[in-house]
């Protein structure tokens, strides 16, 4: 029930992402940003040697996602984050219990935003209940308080929490942009499975230079 050991994969380039039906076009006067699940526990399935090891896929991604909050942080483009608790309570934790196991301890070993990424100032970090970021947060609530109805979709894994997130996204009319390399998942083939599905359901796929491109456009009269 433990999360796998995770073998690299190379990232998606821009020339792979499958077309979306969705028109929408990311919009820096409109968007927000989020950073989901980057902690320690999550991103050491990818193996100890993970942020070192040439060709791993998580330290990738981690960078494309540093290159997003630059681009977000200098737009005036909200950031939040996602991060679970450690040591939740077995009726807290629910389905995810009988699927995962307990989770993550309450330590900063496990808990903690790897340090590439971790907030500052200004960043608004929600705590993580379930798969959707959106499920027991004010996520909706926070973005609608400051104009925001796009949602820049990172993090960890592309095809469980981001998938769903994405998907609540578009269930509440906030349009999902889904970074395809600034993902990162258990396998290629479950990656390129999240970026279909979006692409045919609830989103636009689109790479971190796209997303980075569109942040510095000028606001719109």
């Amino acid at each position: 029930m433990a999360l796998p050991k995770i073998p690299d994969y190379p990232l998606p380039t821009e020339a792979e992402l499958p077309q979306p039906r969705a028109p929408f076009e990311l919009a820096p006067q409109r968007a927000a940003l989020l950073v989901h699940d980057m902690q320690r526990y999550f991103c050491a399935a990818y193996g100890e040697d993970a942020f070192t090891r040439d060709g791993s896929t998580i330290a990738a991604a981690a960078a494309n996602i540093a290159r997003l909050l630059e681009a977000a942080r200098g737009a005036g483009v909200p950031v939040f984050y996602t991060a679970q608790k450690g040591n939740q309570f077995r009726p807290d934790r629910g389905l995810q219990a009988d699927l995962w196991g307990p989770g993550m301890q309450a330590t900063p070993e496990h808990e903690e935003i790897i340090p590439m990424l971790a907030p500052v100032e200004g960043d608004i970090p929600l705590v993580k209940h379930r798969y959707s970021a959106f499920q027991r947060s004010n996520l909706d609530t926070l973005m609608r308080a400051r104009g925001r109805d796009q949602l820049i979709v990172t993090g960890i894994y592309a095809h469980i929490g981001c998938l769903a997130t994405a998907a609540e996204a578009f269930q509440r009319d906030i349009e999902p942009f889904f970074v395809a390399d600034a993902l990162a998942d258990f396998s290629r083939e479950k990656h390129d499975m999240a970026l279909s599905w979006v692409a045919g359901c609830t989103g636009v796929p689109m790479s971190s230079d796209q997303a980075i491109t569109r942040l510095a456009l000028p606001e719109k009269a």
